[in-house]
């Protein structure tokens, strides 16, 4: 079991400022909304990947696996919002994932799409567990804290699992290049949104 307590586990080049949480602090109710529509996308993308790759069985398994457990955590963060007295909100355009899927080409042969799609999964799951390990140690709520500490480490295990199809898959040297050049790309716009979090705090 992999656990993030180090962005070197994860492979992430710039880490999350810790101020971030700062902001988290004061937006409660629209982080756990976003959060409730990010675990439904994931169980979409699991579907997806069932969908547009049938042949490979152990995938398939894995992400039928995964599309229980993720509506389970959409639930329990929902279930979270319910607790606080507040409904479910709209879903918002994510940004971050926008950018992040313009980094490979689009085409290619079916399995270079699927590694590509793997390694977007893989960084996401990274990205999400580097960030609920960061709430879990420093949001005051210390019932959150603990709450987002148990999906931190499923968030690890889906960035283990994403990332290990795609080196089976895919020719393992291409793949680890391909991650690396992932990782760089998304340090850069992460680097930028360093700026933009520390404008929020100090506004």
């Amino acid at each position: 079991m992999l656990i993030c307590e180090k962005k070197s586990m994860l492979g992430l080049k710039l880490p999350t400022d810790p101020r971030w949480v700062n902001i988290v602090e004061k937006n409660i109710e629209e982080i756990l909304t976003d959060h409730a529509y990010c675990e439904q996308k994931a169980a979409s993308t699991a579907i997806s990947l069932i969908v547009s790759f049938p042949e490979y069985t152990d995938l398939v398994i894995a992400m039928t696996e995964l599309v229980n457990e993720e509506m389970s955590h959409f639930k329990m963060v929902y279930d979270k919002i319910i607790d606080y007295g507040w409904v479910l909100g709209r879903d918002r355009k994510d940004e971050y994932v926008v950018k992040l899927h313009k980094f490979f080409p689009k085409g290619g042969s079916r399995t270079t799409q699927l590694v590509h799609r793997l390694l977007y999964a893989a960084l996401i799951e990274a990205r999400s567990c580097e960030r609920f390990r960061l709430l879990s140690e420093n949001l005051e709520d210390k019932n959150l804290a603990t709450f987002y500490r148990k999906l931190m480490i499923s968030e690890a295990n889906h960035f283990t699992m994403f990332l290990g199809f795609a080196r089976q898959y895919g020719i393992k040297n291409e793949v680890n290049k391909k991650w690396q050049d992932l990782l760089n790309f998304e340090s850069n716009f992460q680097y930028q949104l360093h700026f933009y979090y520390l404008k929020l705090i100090n506004e």
